[in-house]
């Protein structure tokens, strides 16, 4: 999935970026909230880690900016602010959820899936269809309770794919929501990794249908023989 970190810290963001993409998930990076509102007008992202205390434009102002203008992305709001006031203010702008610094990686990534949870119809960390399984917690696929190796972008587009199963997903899409903003639009890296996640999971990747000329989507009947 997706991410937006808005982090005036630059260790600090560099080192959730470096993170998070060990987790597989894409992850752009925006320093100040100017940079970062205008990314947001040129990518969808799932969820937004936005900085409460920015040097350009305070967090709670940006928050509301972007529910202004429509923008349905999961924002989860950094402080170092502990006080309730703060907290209330924050998720009143907008915001979905609150971490407040320090925290630990590990509760970053549990708020992140709960997060992504809320737009799927699995309320568990578990997707799937068929005899496929892909556990977002302990980032495993499982065909039939044995255990795929995928790399980190085959992962990644099969959870996008699985989270959106029965849509039409473009090679757009897929690029944006996988990849980070530095994608050549113009590979054919998308299809080389379906092609490849497709062998790796056997006749369980014939629910993987390719429209042509338009994308990918994960089917909901039943398999091809």
């Amino acid at each position: 999935m997706k991410l937006l970190i808005i982090e005036d810290e630059k260790q600090v963001a560099d080192n959730l970026k470096e993170g998070l993409e060990q987790h597989r998930y894409s992850v752009d990076v925006a320093y100040n909230g100017e940079d970062g509102y205008c990314l947001t007008q040129e990518f969808d992202y799932d969820i937004i880690i936005l900085d409460l205390m920015l040097p350009d434009i305070d967090g709670e102002d940006l928050c509301r900016k972007l529910r202004d203008d429509g923008n349905q992305s999961f924002i989860l709001m950094l402080t170092a602010k502990k006080q309730l006031d703060n907290i209330v203010k924050g998720l009143d702008c907008g915001a979905d959820d609150y971490l407040t610094k320090p925290f630990e990686f590990s509760e970053l990534l549990a708020r992140i899936r709960a997060l992504l949870r809320r737009s799927s119809e699995h309320k568990s960390n578990i997707l799937g269809i068929f005899d496929i399984s892909l556990d977002t917690k302990k980032e495993e696929v499982k065909i039939s309770g044995r255990e795929v190796q995928l790399t980190k972008k085959e992962y990644m587009i099969l959870e996008y794919l699985l989270r959106n199963k029965g849509q039409l997903i473009s090679r757009n899409q897929l690029l944006e929501h996988v990849w980070d903003r530095n994608v050549d639009i113009f590979t054919n890296v998308v299809d080389t990794h379906i092609k490849n996640l497709r062998k790796k999971l056997g006749r369980s990747g014939n629910v993987l249908k390719t429209v042509y000329g338009s994308g990918y989507r994960i089917l909901n009947e039943e398999i091809d023989a």
